[in-house]
């Protein structure tokens, strides 16, 4: 009796065992825990369920924290797995400060930067000559006529036609993050400056001389700065917040894939611009993988693309992705100049002047 119940009991079992492998095997479990630093623009890209399970199904559970990208090399970052700033430029500083050489740092995707206006401040600046509208929702800022405007003091109401728009008051500008810990306002800074020194990327202590006067009225009239590009966007989604706002595309590419776009946006595309890598940074033995991943894997670059980012040598699943909202973004970024970004002692220093 007791040699029958045996046989039907591994009969059960290898019955089970059978099932399991016809239905694709268990439901996969994490089993790697890692945390991380991160620029606050991919919060969004983490919390998302679907990303979640992805990376569950290759074995990571992640956890983050958001720092502002040029403040992360002062964080205790050994209490952290990884790091991943907005751009490539933080990366040396968060390595060195971190304590490891030659980390395998990846790419995984990114993201030009934007100006995002009301439709009445673009329709200013456009009937001004300092943008050009392309559409009803897109546009090019002209950074040549815009900081010749600035380096003015010029204020909305010496601009003809904003007499019809009474909003539209005090100096025109574009608020930014603080260059000196954001990756977005020091990236602004490396546009404009580069704009300013006749088109050339700032690189020596008479160049910062020469173009520094111009990003200390560009910061300087904004007041108190944000340290994180979520911040006034999602000011400025709620209907409130300054009528030009500098973004990330990936901000602007998701809201509109989600059709929550407020009707008056306007998204301009600076004609003088630095792309945005972001940049993962492994710090622990555990996160290595992580960045390679993201790069990678076919399911994650399709969820990036979903919260807006530009997968690396991905235009063509950006463009299929965003295909239904060509009224607000340049997939193929035409039109677009892009250029380097100084070097990180030459940024810092840049903004440094330009924060008195």
């Amino acid at each position: 009796m007791r040699r029958i119940l045996a046989i039907v009991l591994g009969v059960l079992l290898l019955g089970g065992v059978a099932a399991v492998i016809l239905r694709g095997g268990t439901e996969p479990t994490a089993t790697k825990t890692v945390e991380g630093v991160i620029g606050s623009e991919k919060a969004e890209f983490f919390r998302d369920p679907d990303v979640v399970k992805a990376l569950k199904a290759k074995g990571y559970t992640v956890k983050t924290e958001t720092s502002g990208s040029w403040a992360m090399d002062r964080l205790p970052l050994k209490k952290y797995d990884f790091a991943f700033p907005s751009s490539s430029e933080p990366a040396p500083e968060i390595e060195a400060a971190a304590g490891i050489k030659g980390a395998q740092t990846t790419r995984p995707f990114f993201s030009p930067l934007v100006v995002i206006a009301r439709s009445n401040a673009a329709k200013v600046l456009a009937d001004n000559g300092l943008a050009k509208m392309t559409g009803r929702n897109s546009g090019t800022l002209l950074m040549g006529p815009y900081l010749k405007a600035a380096g003015e003091d010029r204020t909305w109401q010496q601009l003809p036609g904003s007499a019809a728009h009474p909003e539209l008051t005090g100096a025109v500008f574009i608020k930014t993050t603080d260059p000196a810990s954001s990756s977005s306002g020091a990236l602004f800074l490396a546009a404009t400056s580069n704009v300013a020194n006749d088109n050339k990327v700032v690189a020596d202590d008479a160049a910062i001389g020469r173009t520094a006067p111009l990003m200390r009225k560009l910061v300087s009239v904004q007041g108190a700065l944000e340290q994180s590009t979520d911040d006034p966007f999602r000011s400025f989604i709620s209907g409130s917040g300054e009528p030009l706002i500098l973004a990330y595309e990936a901000q602007v590419a998701a809201l509109v894939q989600q059709k929550q776009a407020p009707a008056d946006m306007v998204v301009l595309y600076p004609d003088t611009t630095v792309n945005s890598p972001h940049t993962f940074v492994p710090i622990s033995e555990d996160a290595r993988g992580l960045g390679t991943l993201l790069a990678t894997d076919p399911e994650l670059r399709k969820l990036a693309v979903r919260h807006g980012f530009r997968p690396q040598d991905g235009v063509p699943e950006f463009t299929a992705a965003t295909a239904a909202h060509g009224a607000y973004l340049n997939p193929e970024l035409a039109g677009i100049r892009q250029v380097g970004a100084p070097t990180v002692k030459i940024l810092m220093a840049l903004a440094e002047r330009a924060k008195g």
